[in-house]
């Protein structure tokens, strides 16, 4: 036997759809400290997962950042046990990615973009440097690992956030690394998983 959907009948099932997907955008928005960029762009945010800083860390001391590479998430709990959550570009490779643990080791509003030496040997027209400014590709602020050449930074491509994306760096929209930025001090712990 053959069941036909009337018009009426389709179009209340279209209907509801947006009440079934309610509670993934509730779980999505109910993410402790998430603060939902202006750009309106929400791409991957349903997708982090819950973690806790002493899966990770034996104490916050200075504060504790976890980059979550298969979530695309970055993970900041303050030395007070305060949460944060952001959506993040992740690096495009497995060979671009390093993993383990790291410490933030210098911190720069207006950070200078210099490629590194395998950027400009895969692209030889990269500029030398960019300077501050709209084109430059790591945004308003810069965190730095003490990993060389691997940061916690901003970026004006907004197309990046939740993509992997990066040459080995976790980007954040500039808003959200401009609110980031301040609560992290100088020997914060880092860990990339």
């Amino acid at each position: 036997m053959t069941r036909y959907i009337s018009r009426r009948q389709a179009l209340a099932g279209l209907a509801a759809l947006p009440a079934l997907a309610a509670p993934s955008l509730l779980r999505a928005q109910d993410l402790g400290g998430f603060d939902r960029p202006q750009t309106g762009a929400t791409r991957n945010i349903s997708s982090f997962t819950a973690r806790s800083w002493s899966d990770h860390f034996e104490t916050l001391g200075l504060g504790a950042i976890l980059c979550d590479v298969d979530s695309r998430a970055l993970s900041y709990w303050g030395p007070d046990g305060s949460f944060r959550i952001y959506p993040t570009s992740v690096p495009k490779t497995e060979d671009l990615t390093r993993r383990g643990y790291s410490e933030i080791v210098r911190k720069k509003v207006g950070p200078t973009w210099t490629p590194t030496a395998s950027m400009r040997e895969a692209d030889p027209d990269l500029p030398q440097s960019v300077e501050p400014g709209p084109d430059n590709p790591l945004g308003t602020h810069a965190m730095y690992l003490d990993w060389p050449a691997y940061l916690i930074h901003g970026t004006h491509d907004t197309r990046k956030i939740g993509r992997p994306s990066s040459s080995g760096c976790f980007g954040l929209y500039n808003e959200q690394v401009a609110q980031l930025f301040p609560l992290v001090a100088i020997g914060t712990q880092v860990r990339v998983i």
